[in-house]
């Protein structure tokens, strides 16, 4: 399901109104947020879907990764998980499921949090993933509706991650590849988010099934700021772009680009960087909004961590550029 279908969908729903929600769905922000005291809000999250590569243990770390990360992106603290799972019980032993949760279990313990519990039903369809509940204060949550004009923009996980799946799927992604796509998305983003909650940040999203430019496009809509890109800055996971260039690509890129189009001035970028930029992303990175003189502590305490373009003021027309 795209973006659109999804704001579709909700949109007859009548809206909350409670004022310890702080954080609903009307901004599409990671993860909700309710208030408990001054001092303490719940953050509560849910995220599964099908194998994404094929090794039952990998499967579970990844999706338990991307899970705890809408914890992450909201400045929280994952504290407790529970299992949700789908397994075609007819056609996989059940080996295979004890490894995908052992994954899982490993995933959450290296978050600091723990398995509660769970759920699970017979299905067709392999599916796993988990719902997370954590906490942050109050005063420091991270929402991409907080994006300030001046601020830079900072991604900390390289993109690409569809486009080598479905190569690896297909059997055209070496080893090496392989493996470097596999430890990007198992790579918790806890230091990327609280890093950026020390140094003062107010507006982060990661990076997940609407693309780099999907999830862009919420913190630009919530914010009402305009963000300009830098294509040389964006990085990509090795292997990515000859895997684009060898015809992989996935049919969420194609909703996700219909999705931006209408707010994104490309400006001759290429058809390349269209489809890198709406790839859909499994457990990527953290996009930050960060004050100019934060950036450079903040790089240097988080690897991998890039500054990709920077926010400005927005009245009208597109709100995302390449420039």
């Amino acid at each position: 399901m795209g973006p659109g279908d999804l704001s579709a969908a909700l949109a007859p729903l009548p809206r909350e109104s409670d004022p310890r929600l702080l954080v609903g769905r009307e901004t599409f922000d990671d993860a909700g947020v309710f208030r408990l005291s001054d001092a303490l809000a719940l953050v509560q999250t849910v995220d599964f879907f099908a194998p994404i590569v094929d090794d039952p243990y990998r499967f579970g770390r990844v999706a338990a990764a991307n899970a705890l990360s809408d914890v992450y992106a909201m400045g929280g603290v994952p504290l407790t998980a529970m299992n949700i799972v789908g397994f075609p019980e007819k056609t996989l032993p059940l080996s295979v499921l004890t490894e995908i949760l052992r994954g899982g279990q490993d995933a959450v313990h290296e978050a600091g949090a723990r398995i509660v519990g769970g759920h699970t039903v017979t299905d067709e369809e392999l599916k796993y993933g988990l719902s997370v509940t954590g906490q942050v204060h109050p005063d420091r949550i991270l929402s991409n509706a907080n994006a300030q004009p001046g601020e830079q923009i900072i991604l900390t996980k390289p993109l690409g991650t569809g486009i080598l799946a479905t190569a690896a799927k297909r059997g055209a992604l070496s080893p090496a590849h392989q493996d470097g796509l596999y430890e990007s998305m198992a790579t918790l983003n806890g230091l990327a988010s609280r890093t950026a909650v020390a140094l003062g940040a107010r507006c982060a999203t990661d990076v997940t099934g609407f693309g780099l430019l999907g999830h862009l496009l919420h913190v630009t809509r919530a914010s009402q700021v305009r963000v300009t890109l830098h294509l040389d800055a964006i990085p990509l996971l090795p292997g990515a772009r000859e895997a684009l260039a060898a015809g992989f690509s996935t049919g969420g890129a194609g909703r996700n680009a219909q999705w931006v189009d209408a707010e994104m001035d490309w400006n001759d970028s290429g058809e390349d960087w269209r489809a890198l930029l709406t790839d859909p992303q499994t457990s990527g990175g953290l996009l930050i909004s960060l004050a100019p003189e934060h950036v450079a502590p903040y790089l240097a305490a988080v690897p991998g961590a890039v500054v990709i373009g920077h926010v400005s003021a927005w009245q009208q027309g597109p709100r995302m550029a390449i420039g």
